[in-house]
């Protein structure tokens, strides 16, 4: 018997199989509790009670519980998430801007990511073994996304070739400090002043 699906007589695609859809259904939910999650630890803190996260995604706890055994299964889901989001819209960003605009939408973008991880810190720099391959994950991911941009920015001319990505990501992390009401204006100052800083570094005006 072949296993190749078969097509209905009218050209029409075959219906999702019950397999997909609950793969498609399970990860809806996934993704939820995720960003259920990171507003949650945003204003309550990653100490928030998970029965908190539960009725912001609107699911019972148990799934929440099957999704993520312990409170630290979820944070590192909610980093490693974050972390996927940013370096898919750096992607995005190349595909739909000149190089040298894609570069600075993205330390921007990357700015939120920041915000994010600020919140999670307290657990994150708790020693729990749960965390231990999350700094890994951020490097692996995040200095190839960076390079990318940079060398599509610097074969345009706009900015010098010499920048190391994991340099730049540090400081916009040092940069990304303010807090109190103009802290984002403020640090979107600062990373304006940086890029203006890369550009100067290159032939762009």
């Amino acid at each position: 018997m072949s296993d190749e699906t078969t097509i209905p007589a009218d050209g029409a695609k075959p219906a999702m199989t019950k397999e997909k859809r609950v793969r498609a259904d399970a990860q809806r939910s996934t993704d939820a509790l995720l960003e259920a999650a990171k507003k949650v630890f945003a204003t309550s803190g990653v100490d928030a009670p998970v029965r908190e996260v539960a009725e912001r995604a609107g699911v019972g706890i148990g799934t929440v519980y099957r999704n993520f055994p312990t409170r630290s299964d979820l944070i590192a889901g909610v980093f490693r998430r974050e972390v996927d989001a940013c370096v898919a819209e750096a992607t995005t960003l190349a595909n739909t801007h000149p190089p040298c605009d894609a570069l600075s939408l993205w330390l921007h973008r990357y700015t939120q990511f920041i915000a994010t991880k600020k919140g999670l810190a307290s657990a994150l720099h708790s020693g729990d073994p749960a965390f231990a391959t999350l700094p890994d994950y951020f490097r692996e991911n995040f200095e190839p996304a960076l390079a990318a941009l940079l060398n599509q920015a610097a074969d345009a001319g706009d900015i010098g070739g010499d920048v190391e990505p994991y340099d730049l990501l540090r400081a916009i992390g040092n940069l990304s400090v303010a807090s109190g009401a103009d802290g984002a204006a403020h640090i979107r100052r600062m990373v304006d002043l940086l890029i203006q800083g890369l550009r100067y570094n290159g032939s762009a005006p």
